[in-house]
């Protein structure tokens, strides 16, 4: 399995680590349609995790990401 280079150059990945700093709660919209909101807690070149209110942990793929934004 080859391995993807994370690149912090991109201002996507920068933006998602500022989030995962500032414990933001982010809302993502999918390319589904599903709307998910959570703690961002990690992300990897393929995917992101957050955690909802409850402590509920989901794994995103990037390519389902329609967009994402900071909630306040």
């Amino acid at each position: 399995m080859a391995t993807t280079q994370f690149d912090t150059s991109l201002p996507s990945i920068r933006q998602l680590q500022n989030l995962v700093k500032q414990a933001a709660v982010v809302e993502f919209k999918l390319v589904t349609g599903d709307l998910l909101r959570g703690k961002i807690l990690w992300q990897d070149p393929s995917y992101v995790s957050i955690a909802d209110e409850n402590s509920q942990q989901t794994t995103i793929s990037k390519h389902a990401i329609a967009y994402f934004q900071p909630k306040g």
